[in-house]
C-alpha cells in the first residue's frame, strides 16, 4: 500500500521491522540494496546488527552496509511491510558507549543478544546507526530533547 498521509508512515515506523536500505557502495560508488531490520526504540529509528567476524573468533570486520554508510551517510530507507514507500535518510553512527549499551539492552534488540554475542561484544563491535529522515518526511524524526 502506498501511503497517503505521514501518519501511515509513522504507524509503519512504530510497527514494522523489515526494510531495504539502498546505500552507496564505499568502493564502487554504485547503489547497494540490503534487506535489514530496524527498531523503533523510544521514538528513535535504529538500524543495528551483530558484529561481523572473521575466521578468528574475536576478530571483527565491518558489515558492508555499515562501511557504505560510513562512507556516504545519505541513503534510502525503503518500507515494505505495511506500506511501500522510499524515504530519504541520513545515518548517524551511534558511538557513545552508554547510548550503545541502552540500545543493545533494550527489549527491541533482544534477538541480537540471543545470537551468541555478549552484551560487551554488541556494545563495542556491533554496527549501530540512528536514522534521521530528510526531505519531505523529516517531520517523522523524533523531536529533539
Amino acid at each position: 500500500m502506498t501511503p497517503k498521509h505521514p501518519s501511515q508512515l509513522a504507524t509503519a515506523l512504530a510497527a514494522d521491522m523489515t526494510i531495504d536500505i539502498v546505500t552507496t557502495g564505499a568502493r564502487s560508488g554504485q547503489p547497494r540494496t540490503t534487506e535489514i531490520w530496524f527498531m523503533n526504540i523510544d521514538g528513535r529509528i535504529i538500524i543495528c546488527g551483530t558484529p561481523g567476524t572473521a575466521s578468528d573468533v574475536g576478530t571483527y570486520s565491518p558489515r558492508d552496509w555499515m562501511a557504505n554508510l560510513r562512507s556516504t551517510a545519505d541513503f534510502e530507507f525503503c518500507l515494505k511491510e505495511s506500506v511501500n514507500h522510499r524515504l530519504t535518510a541520513r545515518a548517524t553512527e551511534v558511538i557513545d558507549v552508554e547510548d550503545r549499551r541502552r540500545i543493545m539492552t533494550a527489549p527491541e534488540t533482544e534477538w541480537y543478544r540471543q545470537q551468541g554475542c555478549s552484551i560487551d561484544d554488541l556494545v563495542h563491535h556491533a554496527p549501530i546507526v540512528e536514522v534521521h529522515f530528510t526531505g519531505e518526511f523529516a517531520s517523522l524524526n523524533r523531536p529533539a530533547g
